[in-house]
């Protein structure tokens, strides 16, 4: 039975190794952004640039690994229908409304849902790394630009990752309105012991 998150907010929990966490986008057009700690030692965090060293890749998918600071595979994608993910892109945050939407009202963002919620794990604000953004469409131009378009998923798709190791895991409904199409929809996610 899969869990939801509500638009805008974000939730986090424990994974072990060998568990799979599938996270999926019911409504489709909707990002989820993805933390991974070592549950024994959350120094260790999952890295972008580690992981785009490693797999040589922007365009993380099925057979790829997200790897953490100390050079450690965190998830490994086993799943994926959509093959269009961004971890190039920081959570998004109060100071993210204020730079980009300034007619908006300013919310906590990815960055504030994500705080909250990993607090009780003794994670603070100041070791959030760049997060690995499910479904999320960041395209880079031949002149090295960056867009943020609306996400190619739609509803049903999913990602499905595999911890390596005991993880602490943070996760959101994206609440930046140009990641998400302009509208704010909900993230399903579920923990399974598959073989």
């Amino acid at each position: 039975m899969a869990e939801r998150i509500p638009p805008r907010s974000g939730v986090a929990f424990e994974l072990r190794a060998g568990q799979h966490l599938t996270v999926i986008d019911p409504e489709g057009c909707q990002v989820a952004d993805l933390l991974a700690y070592n549950r024994a030692d959350i120094g260790e965090v999952l890295s972008n640039g580690r992981t785009l060293d490693y797999e040589e890749t922007i365009r993380l998918t099925t057979g790829n690994r997200l790897w953490s600071n100390r050079s450690n595979v965190l998830l490994t994608i086993e799943q994926d229908t959509v093959g269009c993910h961004d971890f190039l892109l920081t959570p998004c945050s109060t100071d993210t409304f204020l730079h980009f939407y300034p007619d908006k009202p300013v919310v906590p963002g990815c960055f504030g849902n994500l705080a909250a919620a990993l607090a009780p794990y003794g994670i603070t604000a100041d070791m959030i790394p760049v997060a690995f953004n499910c479904f999320m469409n960041v395209p880079v131009g031949a002149d090295g630009k960056i867009s943020v378009l609306p996400p190619l998923s739609s509803a049903g798709d999913r990602i499905v990752l595999k911890a390596e190791m005991d993880l602490i895991i943070g996760l959101t409904a994206c609440s930046a309105y140009a990641s998400n199409g302009g509208s704010f929809r909900p993230i399903d996610y579920m923990v399974e012991d598959l073989v």
